[in-house]
């Protein structure tokens, strides 16, 4: 029988856990001492809205006066450029009726007159002995009647009782009215001689200025001689050529703007009187007429005039600049307009244009006082913050007061 010996059972000792729960100890005492030096480090929860703001603040954009423009009513106009002369709408050329000698000239060039002024007069002695010619022979024309009427009656007393015969008292009835017929031609000779006496006064036939004196007093006039020209330029024509393309837009009555040399800020005004049938040759173009008044006799004749007239003219509303309409994808028109604080897609439409002005009227989408967006800032999509020039927050951007106040609170953060 083999005996074996089983290995000797070894012992715990005791020294081994002595020592783990120091350490342990410590290592919690660590941990703690870490976690309370992390959470101190951290910062305070209260400045995040501050960095949210300032977040905010940079992601509004600021418009300069030169990006914004304020929508107006007023009535908008399309107009035609066009140029010409001015004319007088009365004047007069005064020609001489009779032959003589002048005898005076009582006006000269630039000088005011009234109609009946006189003018000039010619020598009448000739006038006035042929005057008094005529009248002797009226004189004899009317005892020559007055004895064909005497003899009549006595023809006719004797051809009652039977002293003549018929046809001796029809020859002496045939007297008188050969007579009478003499007076009548004679009272005509009177009356042209005593015209022509008239004639001797050269007087003006209508009111105005005298342009051209043609004859000085000792000359010698001739019949239709002239003698004055005078213009009315209480009213001017303005007479402007204008395309045969463009004539269908022209109407009468249509309202007409322009200026002259010499009167660089001041505008005259007119009306279209008449339209020319006919085209000018060589030019293509037709003249219109156009009726000025000229009060002040400002206005001369040969004047250049260069102006416009008003083809189309819409009623009161709002309008805006060109450069504000865009197109969307359909081909609609819309403006950016700011509306509280936020840039906003506005759809419109629009009536006339005047691309001369760079302006165009709104008649749906739009109101007076609105703030619209006119420059070309691809960066700027519907929706995104922005804040006006002080000058355009003053004037009102389309909201109320308060929605303003509210619009600029997150650019104040």
């Amino acid at each position: 029988m083999r005996l074996e010996t089983l290995p000797p059972q070894t012992q715990p000792t005791v020294r081994s856990r002595r020592w783990r729960t120091p350490a342990a100890i410590l290592i919690v005492v660590a941990l703690a001492g870490g976690g309370w030096t992390v959470l101190r480090s951290k910062p305070a929860p209260a400045p995040a809205p501050a960095t949210t703001a300032a977040k905010e603040k940079k992601e509004i954009f600021e418009l300069s006066t030169g990006d914004v423009a304020a929508v107006s009513s007023r009535s908008l106009a399309v107009s035609l450029p066009l140029s010409g002369s001015l004319a007088p709408l009365s004047s007069a050329t005064i020609k001489s009726k009779v032959s003589g000698v002048v005898e005076a000239t009582t006006l000269q060039e630039g000088m005011a007159v009234r109609a009946g002024q006189v003018l000039a007069r010619v020598d009448q002695a000739d006038l006035r002995a042929r005057l008094q010619q005529q009248q002797a022979m009226l004189d004899e024309a009317q005892a020559r009647l007055a004895l064909a009427t005497k003899n009549e009656t006595n023809s006719q007393a004797l051809l009652k009782q039977k002293y003549i015969s018929q046809n001796a008292y029809d020859s002496t009835q045939n007297s008188v009215d050969l007579a009478r017929a003499s007076v009548k031609s004679a009272s005509a000779m009177v009356e042209l001689a005593r015209i022509a006496l008239n004639d001797g006064v050269i007087k003006a036939p209508i009111d105005g200025v005298v342009s051209k004196r043609h004859v000085q007093a000792g000359e010698k006039l001739a019949l239709d001689m002239p003698v004055y020209s005078i213009v009315n330029l209480a009213e001017m024509i303005l007479e402007a050529q204008v395309p045969a393309s463009e004539i269908p837009r022209i109407k009468v009555g249509q309202d007409v703007k322009f200026r002259v040399e010499g009167y660089a800020q001041r505008d005259f005004h007119g009306k279209v009187a008449r339209i020319n049938p006919a085209t000018e040759a060589g030019s293509r173009a037709m003249l219109v007429y156009i009726a000025v008044p000229n009060g002040d006799n400002a206005l001369r004749a040969g004047m250049f005039a260069k102006g416009s007239i008003v083809t189309d003219r819409s009623a009161v509303a709002p309008i805006v600049p060109l450069a504000a309409v865009r197109s969307d994808k359909d081909g609609k028109h819309l403006v950016y307009k700011v509306e509280q604080g936020k840039l906003v897609a506005q759809p419109v439409k629009i009536g006339l244009r005047n691309e001369d002005e760079g302006y165009a009227e709104v008649t749906e989408g739009l109101q007076q006082g609105a703030n619209v967006i006119v420059s070309r800032l691809d960066n700027l999509k519907p929706g995104a913050a922005v804040k006006l020039p002080a000058a355009a927050s003053g004037t009102g951007s389309g909201a109320p007061p308060s929605a303003q106040a509210k619009a600029a609170e997150p650019a104040k953060g």
